[in-house]
């Protein structure tokens, strides 16, 4: 049976004042003699596209201490003349590496922002060829949420533990380090070892906690900001994988009543009421018996756990709501090749999810009994979204959370349906970042807006801001363009979604 989780990848001058710098600290003026050696990533990629790696203290307290490598990557800007600073960027998790980002956007981006950037990316500590942090969990063991029954609740209880206890028995102290807070640090010595005054930033998803607490910690190293399909920081973390529940419960609403106003193309109700009927009649077969596509053994849960983020893409979601029609009546249909986490991406994730802030409950039983009033209240994925962690049991961390609120320039994009961060959570970034305006698409059915084929209104906002610097003079609401999965559909490429998520 395969292991359910959740796991998971945003114009006239604004004129703002931000808040005072931060005091720089001695590990920072030492990061700025750090001199870069840089070779071509490898044979096989253009030589355009370079590597090298930066030592950066594993705790910034005691920057004479011991040493992690954050591995860098760069693209030039193509106009030398035109060039105007370093555009870093991350995409999402946390836990996503971002060595591989100056090729990946170099391919998406227009013209006139690569003739003006030198194109940044680095996997964020703890992250592939950054110190990976890998605590020995076995492929079962990989999971951030898992579905709450009562007569499971011990055995979650006795996973959750058990991580945090092999995590802690590997590293030590040395964990509570593995935050946003030193990642954002580590930015600011890739900054310094570029020679910069400032950074100019893309960040999707958790990309865009990352990008906010780097605003917050160095206002005024903070340049052109760009946070896509965002998280609030208010909600970091816990808040923000229940919000994956709440968010589900009005999506799969207007995706019943879509489906149902188009019975006759996918058959799966001719009424609202009918199509939830028959996803809820489907859950419940697959629970006596396990839907197989593929190799891989789909119980009710983890059908739940696939679907949720689906029914925010209608299109999306109608299709392979058939196909898991289909596989539990037994008629064939294509083996869907699904990702699943490896042991650093649940080992980072966990490590930052729990070392970023100290709001974790500690007491297990409030999780059972919260777990147990969403699984009723939010029933697509309340019971997962509330369940227990490992971060019940990892040490406290050693700073509390950042309390994001500055008037930092920023610009935030978001979709109206994300599955990932919903539009409610962008909100809670916007009236965080005061000095901020956002720009929604409506009706957008996306994770990830900037450059995604989405919404030109947006991209265009969004270049206009990284090639000016203006950003509107109020928020903008831009229409979508298409539907989501039009284009991988059109280029043959549906995927399932695999069962974990992240952000």
């Amino acid at each position: 049976m395969a292991a359910v989780s959740a796991l998971a990848t945003l114009a006239p001058l604004v004129a703002v004042a931000a808040p005072a710098a931060a005091t720089p600290t001695a590990q920072q003026s030492q990061t700025q003699t750090q001199q870069p050696t840089w070779q071509r990533c490898s044979p096989d990629q253009p030589a355009a596209y370079e590597c090298t790696t930066l030592k950066v203290p594993l705790d910034y307290r005691a920057p004479g201490g011991k040493k992690i490598d954050v591995a860098v990557s760069r693209v030039k800007a193509a106009d030398p003349q035109q060039r105007r600073g370093v555009l870093l960027f991350n995409p999402g998790g946390p836990g996503g590496s971002g060595l591989g980002d100056p090729l990946d956007w170099g391919g998406r981006l227009p013209q006139s922002v690569l003739d003006r950037y030198d194109l940044i990316g680095f996997d964020p500590r703890g992250v592939n060829k950054s110190t990976p942090v890998e605590c020995g969990t076995a492929p079962a063991e990989r999971t951030v949420l898992r579905p709450f029954k009562p007569g499971n609740f011990a055995s979650d209880v006795a996973w959750a533990k058990g991580i945090a206890d092999k995590c802690r028995a590997k590293y030590g102290a040395d964990l509570q380090h593995f935050t946003t807070r030193n990642t954002a640090r580590d930015m600011d010595a890739i900054r310094a070892a570029l020679g910069e005054q400032k950074i100019n930033y893309v960040g999707v998803s958790y990309g865009t906690y990352l990008g906010a607490v780097y605003t917050q910690m160095f206002p005024h190293r903070s340049d052109r900001m760009i946070l896509d399909s965002a998280v609030d920081p208010k909600l970091a973390w816990r808040g923000m994988l229940q919000s994956w529940a709440k968010a589900a419960e009005p999506a799969f609403a207007r995706f019943t009543e879509w489906a149902a106003a188009r019975n006759d193309e996918y058959g799966h109700g001719a009424t609202p009421q009918a199509v939830a009927k028959g996803f809820r009649d489907l859950v419940a077969q697959a629970d006596r018996k396990p839907v197989r596509i593929g190799e891989t053994y789909y119980n009710g849960a983890a059908i739940r756990s696939v679907m949720r983020p689906l029914f925010f893409y209608r299109t999306e979601g109608a299709y392979f709501l058939g196909i898991f029609k289909d596989a539990a009546a037994g008629k064939p249909v294509p083996d869907f090749p699904s990702w699943y986490p490896g042991d650093n991406d649940i080992s980072l994730f966990n490590a930052v999810a729990c070392g970023d802030t100290g709001n974790w409950p500690r007491n297990p039983q409030r999780y059972a009994v919260e777990a147990a009033v969403d699984s009723v209240r939010l029933p697509v994925f309340g019971d997962h979204a509330s369940n227990i962690t490992p971060c019940a049991f990892w040490d406290r961390p050693v700073e509390p959370a950042t309390n994001v609120d500055n008037r930092v320039p920023s610009l935030i994009l978001q979709a109206e349906w994300d599955s990932q961060t919903p539009l409610f959570t962008a909100q809670g970034m916007h009236r965080a970042l005061k000095g901020s305006r956002m720009v929604t698409v409506d009706e957008g059915e996306t994770h990830g807006v900037y450059r995604y084929g989405i919404s030109s209104c947006a991209d265009d906002v969004a270049t206009g801001y990284l090639v000016t610097g203006k950003l509107p003079a109020k928020d903008v609401t831009c229409a979508a363009d298409r539907p989501s999965g039009a284009a991988a559909t059109e280029r043959g490429e549906r995927k399932l979604p695999a069962l974990p998520n992240r952000f």
